[in-house]
């Protein structure tokens, strides 16, 4: 199996066949709109806006696995996105991202790395506490939280997994290296 093997249900209908970002660069990021890590969607769409025109792309799946953190339904979800952080990056719909119901993008994904690369003193003692009350993530591998990124090179590659910790201009290096 490839990233490019799937396909994602989208927001409004239908779906996005991954096949077709073949040649580009894409961060996969489980989202939600409650979250004390939500404020990265304005990194997120900074990335987008500096990036979108060489070949990068943004997947972005709302969930709400983790404390109940995203219970709009998907249109909510991204009215409250464009209008409080600008994004132009669209979300697709809502999925799980561990236990039975996971999607197989997830499962693909976490098979890939399956550990978040955490770096820090602050972010491992973060992560160490999100562990701890996270009660979707059963199994090593699984999604601790909202805002876990995985960083898709251009052949379809998942070449770096990141933690909720991790803000996306953290990341910016990694994203240039591969456009």
């Amino acid at each position: 199996m490839s990233f490019y093997d799937f396909k994602a249900a989208k927001r409004k209908e239908g779906e996005l066949d991954l096949a077709e970002l073949k040649g580009k660069v894409v961060l996969v990021v489980n989202t939600a709109t409650g979250c004390g890590f939500t404020p990265q969607y304005e990194g997120l769409e900074a990335l987008f806006g500096k990036y979108h025109e060489k070949g990068f792309e943004i997947l972005d799946f709302p969930c709400n696995q983790f404390a109940n953190q995203a219970p709009g339904n998907d249109d909510e979800i991204h009215e409250f996105c464009t209008a409080r952080y600008k994004t132009t990056f669209d979300q697709l719909k809502k999925i799980e991202v561990n236990g039975e119901n996971e999607s197989p993008i997830y499962t693909f994904l976490k098979g890939e790395i399956a550990e978040d690369e955490v770096s820090g003193l602050k972010n491992k003692m973060a992560m160490k506490a999100i562990s701890k009350i996270s009660s979707s993530a059963k199994k090593p591998g699984d999604i601790k939280w909202n805002f876990t990124k995985f960083l898709i090179d251009r052949d379809g590659n998942v070449v770096k997994r990141y933690s909720p910790t991790c803000k996306p201009e953290d990341i910016e290096a990694d994203i240039e290296k591969l456009i």
